[in-house]
């Protein structure tokens, strides 16, 4: 038998592959399956009990493949699917929820779409459940090819969604480096004059951050004097010395 490890036919599913990045639309969960309350402990329990007990040892273990799937398809349901979005949460579980989607064929497949869309399912997680769907004989041809569509459309979507993300993360460096070349001009007090008092409180904040303190957040009184001394030096320009208010 094949193990979650080996190879589903005519394609290697690789289920230990995650990228840092999710996709960031809004979208409202789908009606048709709204009617399954979120968080219902008993309902997981039973889907996570089914899961679990569809594995089969193979060459590496304990794991799944085609016939996990026939039995999943078997003991759940299309209502089944809310709460295996759910149970993503549980990264133990994650290589089992995708084979117990795949097994609901075309009624997992927008309910998928929409988990990527909220934050619910990365998006590799997802091709490779619509790599399942392919591979399932149990769903039609015509299924299997939604799926395939599906899957080239979550993949678009996941390399704009990680463009973007390199793009934010470019963009902070280079506001951090900015903010670290003031903090060095800080030192020169002919340099320092030149930075605006933006910039100065940037500055601020950020070594507040670095102490790990908050402006607004809990204090100890030495803390909050060690604070105050700094807004006037590093802000306000005044002299150090100077006693608190």
């Amino acid at each position: 038998m094949l193990s979650c490890h080996a190879t589903v036919p005519g394609r290697i599913l690789r289920m230990n592959s995650r990228f840092a990045f999710v996709l960031v639309l809004e979208s409202f969960w789908l009606a048709a399956y709204a009617q399954s309350p979120t968080g219902d402990s008993e309902a997981m329990e039973r889907v996570r009990h089914i899961i679990l007990h569809s594995r089969h040892l193979g060459a590496h273990g304990m794991g799944y493949n085609t016939e996990s799937l026939k039995l999943l398809s078997q003991r759940l349901n299309p209502v089944d699917i809310p709460t295996l979005i759910d149970l993503l949460a549980d990264k133990h579980l994650t290589v089992g929820v995708e084979f117990a989607l795949a097994s609901q064929c075309e009624s997992a497949i927008n309910p998928i779409h929409e988990a990527v869309v909220q934050h619910k399912m990365v998006s590799l997680d997802a091709e490779d459940t619509m790599r399942l769907i392919e591979d399932f004989g149990v769903c039609t041809s015509e299924i299997r090819q939604r799926a395939s569509t599906m899957r080239s459309e979550l993949h678009s979507l996941g390399e704009a969604e990680q463009r973007r993300l390199e793009h934010e993360a470019k963009e902070k460096a280079a506001e951090d480096a900015r903010i670290q070349r003031n903090a060095l001009k800080m030192r020169d007090p002919k340099q320092a004059k030149e930075l605006t008092r933006q910039e100065r409180e940037e500055v601020y904040r950020r070594s507040l951050k670095a102490m790990g303190l908050k402006e607004e957040g809990p204090m100890t009184p030495a803390q909050r004097d060690l604070v105050q001394r700094m807004y006037r030096t590093m802000v306000l320009g005044e002299s150090g010395n100077r006693p608190p208010n």
